[in-house]
């Protein structure tokens, strides 16, 4: 079931979303926004598929919005000015839906959407060594050597590797990643932090250090995780 956000500054356009969302089947309103900055608070909440979102809104334009979003659902632009769709598309918007449009254009914007996201959770699940992640409105292939240490922020992840420069944000739970990565050399050590084993340069009593670290920025060791993590060094610990 795709869930999606409708974001119009007018009531009839918002009331005409609903409409089309109960006629149409795999497809479900979390919530009809009226402002940029009510949707930021659902989008914080709540995980999304995709946004219809009016490129024309008082407090915030749809495009600014959109490019302001730390991690993007799928974009479905919608607005009465045709000479908005070539920045929609630059913005990375999936399709663009010119008012008034009727209910067989917003079943049509559905079907491509719901193809994207089936693309999207079929690479997703491909577990050889390798893990894919959307973000930036692509769909980027890690190794899972690479990945050095991934932290939570929110709803967000930032996942550090050796072959990016920064973290790569995603969209996705701690409690996700965690399953997918299980069994394959990471361990939980903190709410906040997923490292990969084989990356530990040194363990203190309370945190850890990666090899390569320049900073030289220990991770902490949660108190709910350090029993395990322990264990984990202690059946690895060389003893005489």
């Amino acid at each position: 079931m795709l869930k999606c956000v409708a974001i119009d500054d007018e009531p009839l356009a918002l009331l005409q979303i609903k409409n089309y969302v109960a006629q149409v089947p795999g497809i479900e309103l979390v919530a009809a926004c009226s402002s940029a900055a009510e949707a930021t608070r659902v989008l914080a909440d709540n995980d999304v598929d995709v946004i219809f979102v009016d490129i024309n809104m008082p407090d915030q334009d749809g495009l600014s919005f959109v490019q302001s979003l730390p991690v993007k659902p799928i974009v479905v632009f919608t607005t009465a000015y045709d000479q908005y769709a070539i920045d929609g598309f630059k913005a990375g918007a999936m399709d663009y839906l010119l008012k008034p449009f009727d209910l067989n254009d917003f079943k049509r914007a559905v079907e491509k959407v719901s193809h994207q996201v089936e693309l999207l959770h079929k690479a997703a699940n491909e577990t050889d060594g390798d893990l894919f992640v959307k973000a930036d409105y692509k769909i980027i292939k890690l190794s899972l050597q690479s990945i050095r240490y991934i932290e939570a922020m929110s709803e967000y992840l930032k996942i550090y590797t050796d072959e990016h420069k920064r973290a790569l944000t995603v969209l996705m739970s701690m409690k996700k990643i965690e399953e997918r990565l299980s069994g394959c050399n990471f361990m939980r050590i903190h709410r906040s932090y997923i490292v990969n084993l084989h990356k530990i340069a040194e363990v203190s009593r309370n945190s850890v250090l990666l090899q390569g670290d320049d900073n030289q920025t220990p991770l902490p060791i949660g108190d709910l995780y350090k029993d395990a993590f322990m264990a984990y060094v202690n059946s690895r610990f060389l003893v005489k």
